[in-house]
């Protein structure tokens, strides 16, 4: 039998996406154990989650009062027990089948396996707006942190678990704890490898988190930016 993959799913009002994004990841990956936290959705993910796991085959956590992406994720690698941890956002069933060949890279010689839109191959079709800042961002990225990746904000990876042995997850703020944990796996030495993937078109731009305004969208990005001077400074 193989390993044990476990893939962790924040979910917060994903009611469009939750069972589609399930169902293809247990379509796709073997032995695979899901750990989902939800942050209090009151849109009727709580209720899909509920019927989808009479079996109990789901770990789920229902958080009632604590909020946010990157302490979801650090709650969700607590609960995981699998050789290999990986995350997606839950509003993307289609990357599912991807996780094999993240696998394939693991089995290999690759401590963490990432899709990446800006190696050869990759792209980003999401609204200007979005996809210039991300590639302004990762350009920032690069010259300031030096590790000789492309993608530092795609999110979607799988790692071995030895990683977490050694590098820790800092559980505040948006999406920008993935920086920090990329750049401080690499300063670690270990072997990062990405894999080229083009993201869609914005589905429901108008309730994404992250885009929800212009002007949260830009104090997010100050989140990151500031996120990137404290990798550099911190030392772990």
């Amino acid at each position: 039998m193989s390993l044990k993959t476990s893939i962790i799913l924040c979910s917060y009002n994903e009611s469009n996406y939750i069972k589609d994004t399930i169902n293809e990841l247990e379509k796709n990956i073997p032995n695979l154990e899901l750990v989902i936290v939800d942050d209090n959705s009151s849109d009727g993910t709580k209720k899909i989650l509920q019927d989808l796991n009479h079996d109990k085959r789901l770990k789920i956590i229902f958080r009632k009062k604590s909020r946010g992406l990157a302490s979801a994720f650090l709650r969700g690698v607590i609960e995981t027990t699998g050789a290999q941890i990986g995350w997606l956002d839950t509003n993307m069933p289609e990357v599912a089948p991807r996780f094999n060949e993240m696998l394939s890279k693991l089995n290999s010689n690759a401590d963490i396996a990432i899709l990446s839109r800006y190696v050869k191959g990759g792209g980003d079709k999401r609204h200007l707006l979005r996809s210039l800042s991300s590639k302004l961002f990762n350009a920032v990225c690069r010259f300031i942190l030096k590790p000789p990746l492309k993608d530092f904000t795609t999110s979607i990876f799988l790692m071995k678990r030895s990683v977490i042995d050694e590098v820790t997850f800092l559980g505040y703020g948006h999406g920008e704890f993935f920086v920090e944990f990329l750049h401080n796996a690499y300063k670690k030495g270990f072997k990062i490898v990405e894999i080229p993937f083009v993201q869609k078109k914005d589905d429901d731009l108008g309730i994404s988190k992250s885009y929800p305004n212009i002007i949260k969208f830009l104090y997010l990005g100050l989140m990151y930016f500031l996120r990137i001077l404290s990798s550099v400074i911190r030392r772990e």
